[in-house]
């Protein structure tokens, strides 16, 4: 093994995950000649510097059908490694209880899906490379070894719950972990100096298929009175994206002989806790109201347009609110809505995040069963990025099929597979002369509940 092949590894900027996930150039490697932007690849080692995970992204996108693989290689030193053993795992747990309150074995946690391999020595040798995983190997030398996890559809988002003021330690949530280790058996308990931890995300896009315009109408009559309350309510559309204003139409017809004093409009989240059985909780994310003054008086109507925006910004202060999923304390936004594909796989969410637009009628007078309330459902999500296309190193392609990690025949093909991704990578000609590739140090977490897995 080369030992200065670590040494001498270019250690990029750090970067902020809450930036746009679209990759830019290093303005430092352009020289003026070439436009060509360099890979991105994310490194971090054991705490006694044996062996090393470069993983090309963080965050894995959840397409519906299939979720990005992740996909990666893990540098070792022999001499230290020598008859044992390397591993690789990634866990999905969901976490419901602070991590300094498990004793005696007991964990407020919930284990949703494992994947494990043995990364060295490797079993698996007929699987062909992916292209970052050829680069690696080809940068780093004979003992870089590749991981390969597929992770299912079913599998949930990553999601987190807002921490109530002084809490420490990993918030509450559904978290991904990507980990390696030293060791004889894939059982065996890792020792933090010879093993690697990496919070890794799953995300999940908004569709490109709209679905129907929410719309409802109800009424409310009152006892001995023939007429009614009629109430029509409607959105602009079905599918937001996070930090869009929300249009929410409201006809008001009042027949009756009681006034409605005010038209209250609030936008909820809704977080179903997915455990041994099911919790629900509510919380308003935005919020508005008519004037005051604005009654509506028997026999009169009022139709009106209430814009919202639903942000996280204005609920800081809210326990429990469900936020999509963070890496370190990196900001983030509410948590995007589940877009459940299988009914029967839901126990397995962890946490399913839905949002409503609640239109709710004041009436005033003696009344009997409250006020008139009618509630519209709708999505919100991340938009799916301009640069978020099929990756033709993985897309069949015609004459001569051939899977990633293998090369066509045609050279002029090759020559041409230049591939971007939104996850701070982009892939060059492979007959450039330099590979470029910058690593970047992964951020260990500084949470105080980081501890011995």
């Amino acid at each position: 093994m080369d030992k200065t092949a670590s040494s001498n590894l270019t250690t990029g900027l750090k970067t902020n995950a809450s930036r746009s996930l679209a990759p830019s150039p290093d303005p430092d490697l352009d020289d003026g000649s070439s436009k060509r932007q360099a890979t991105r690849v994310f490194k971090k080692s054991s705490s006694n510097g044996k062996i090393t995970v470069y993983l090309g992204k963080r965050d894995f996108v959840d397409h519906i059908s299939h979720v990005d693989p992740i996909d990666g290689v893990v540098l070792i030193d022999p001499d230290y490694v020598k008859e044992r053993k390397v591993f690789g795992n990634v866990l999905a747990a969901f976490r419901y209880g602070r991590e300094d309150l498990d004793v005696l074995g007991l964990t407020f946690r919930k284990d949703l899906y494992l994947a494990q391999e043995q990364i060295y020595p490797q079993l698996n040798k007929d699987r062909p490379l992916t292209r970052l995983q050829e680069r690696l190997i080809k940068k780093l030398g004979n003992y870089a070894f590749p991981f390969y996890f597929e992770v299912p559809p079913h599998c949930p988002a990553s999601v987190s719950l807002q921490p109530a003021p002084g809490d420490t330690g990993k918030p509450c949530g559904v978290d991904y972990e990507l980990k390696a280790f030293v060791g004889d058996h894939i059982e065996d308990k890792p020792h933090k100096r010879n093993s690697v931890r990496l919070a890794i995300r799953k995300i999940m896009y908004a569709p490109s298929k709209l679905g129907e315009q929410p719309s409802i109408e109800v009424s409310k009559e009152f006892m001995m009175k023939p007429n009614k309350i009629h109430l029509e309510a409607s959105l602009d559309k079905e599918l937001y994206h996070h930090g869009e204003t929300i249009s929410v139409n409201v006809h008001v017809a009042n027949n009756s002989n009681r006034t409605v004093k005010k038209i209250k409009v609030s936008v909820r989240q809704f977080a179903d806790i997915c455990l041994f059985s099911t919790a629900q909780y509510k919380c308003t994310v935005a919020e508005v109201e008519s004037e005051e003054g604005s009654t509506i008086q028997p026999g009169f109507t009022l139709s009106k347009v209430f814009e919202l925006t639903p942000l996280l910004a204005n609920n800081k202060d809210k326990w429990g609110l469900a936020l999509d999923g963070q890496l370190k304390h990196e900001d983030t936004n509410l948590a995007s809505s589940t877009l459940i594909a299988d009914p029967s796989q839901r126990e397995n969410l962890g946490i399913i995040v839905q949002y409503k637009v609640k239109v709710k009628l004041c009436i005033g007078g003696p009344i009997l069963g409250g006020d008139l309330v009618a509630e519209l459902p709708f999505i919100m999500m991340h938009p799916k990025p301009d640069e978020e296309e099929p990756n033709p190193i993985l897309a069949d392609r015609s004459p001569g099929k051939h899977s990633a990690g293998q090369r066509s025949d045609d050279p002029n093909e090759n020559a041409t597979n230049q591939v971007t991704t939104g996850n701070l990578i982009q892939f060059g000609d492979e007959d450039y002369k330099d590979d470029d590739i910058i690593f970047e140090d992964f951020a260990r977490l500084r949470l105080k509940g980081e501890t011995e897995a």
